[in-house]
């Protein structure tokens, strides 16, 4: 009797046989089983306790809100308190009522508000670009890497670290009196026994060089920061092009270190502007308010002569004026193209 055969000709045993021949020769590939299965896993992405999948800005600013929160309530009212007290002619106890502008009005027409001004323009220019004057010569200088750098970079970071109640109380004794002795010295050369602290201009310029005595530090380490990125290859190239030291420094090494200059800038015209102890320390604002600076003379108007919103009202102008300002340098910094 002959053996019964399937719909296709074949013997049931071939067609088991062949069937188990083919699964051995030709198996499934689990890798890409498992690689498919993990693709798929990957791109449902995270999902909240709904199961609907979880929005990645919406991660951010849920863990980005507390951080906000907090600078809004630590700088926010205060902000807005002293916006408030502008606009009142209240003390520092009672709020007073509503006056307007009139408050700025009356700061503006007073002849001290522009000469405060006048003086922190000039406390700010001298000491933005002479510190970084100083300290772009110094980082310069440092790149040498002669013996004994390491003990030089630390004597030159004391005006920084020291705190600067005790710079100003050493530099007040220095030149105090005509027997302290930068006077004595002066007087030893025959230029006469100068009164640094009494005579107007003088004091002026002892104001504007230790300001500049404590910031050339700040400055030393931005522009060192900024040099330590520069790639020693391009001035070996520019050398062997035939470039001088100056071309070197004023067509390499400045553009190079540009948007580390602006923003050395923005800071420095900051710390300048806001500057308090470093003049008020030295000479107080005198003498005959030849040093009084915009924030020397807000806390003469609102410690001193008890108006609040005139003081506050000064305070405010300043920081229009920085805001201008760094907005201007900031887009500066924008505009540097480094190829």
């Amino acid at each position: 009797m002959a053996p019964p055969h399937t719909p296709d000709g074949t013997q049931p045993g071939q067609a088991f046989q062949g069937a188990a021949s083919s699964t051995m020769t030709n198996p499934a590939p689990p890798a890409a089983t498992a690689s498919v299965g993990t693709v798929g896993v990957l791109r449902r992405g995270p999902r909240g306790r709904s199961g609907a999948p979880t929005s990645k800005p919406a991660t951010l600013l849920l863990l980005v809100a507390p951080s906000v929160l907090l600078l809004v309530l630590i700088n926010g009212y205060p902000l807005i308190y002293g916006l408030f007290q502008s606009v009142q002619d209240g003390t520092l106890i009672t709020a007073g009522s509503f006056v307007g502008l009139e408050n700025y009005a009356s700061v503006v027409t007073q002849p001290r508000f522009w000469t405060a001004t006048g003086f922190t323009v000039i406390f700010t220019i001298v000491a933005v670009f002479g510190s970084w004057l100083i300290g772009l010569a110094l980082a310069l200088l440092l790149r040498l890497e002669a013996p004994g750098s390491a003990v030089f970079k630390v004597l030159l970071m004391l005006p920084w670290v020291v705190p600067i109640v005790v710079s100003a109380t050493a530099w007040n004794w220095l030149v105090a009196t005509p027997q302290s002795l930068i006077p004595t010295l002066v007087r030893g050369l025959g230029f006469g026994s100068p009164l640094f602290l009494a005579d107007p201009t003088l004091a002026a310029i002892l104001v504007c060089i230790f300001k500049v005595w404590v910031s050339f530090p700040f400055m030393m380490l931005m522009t060192s920061s900024a040099l330590a990125a520069v790639d020693p290859s391009i001035y070996e190239a520019s050398s062997m092009d035939g470039a001088t030291r100056w071309q070197q420094l004023t067509q390499i090494t400045l553009p190079v270190i540009a948007r580390s200059t602006y923003i050395s800038w923005i800071l420095m015209t900051i710390f300048s502007v806001n500057d308090f102890p470093t003049i008020f320390l030295l000479t107080g604002g005198g003498p005959v308010s030849a040093t009084t600076s915009l924030i020397v003379l807000a806390y003469r108007t609102v410690f001193q002569d008890f108006q609040t919103g005139p003081g506050v009202a000064i305070a405010f102008m300043m920081t229009v004026v920085l805001v201008i300002i760094s907005v201007g340098l900031f887009r500066q910094i924008r505009k540097v193209d480094i190829e």
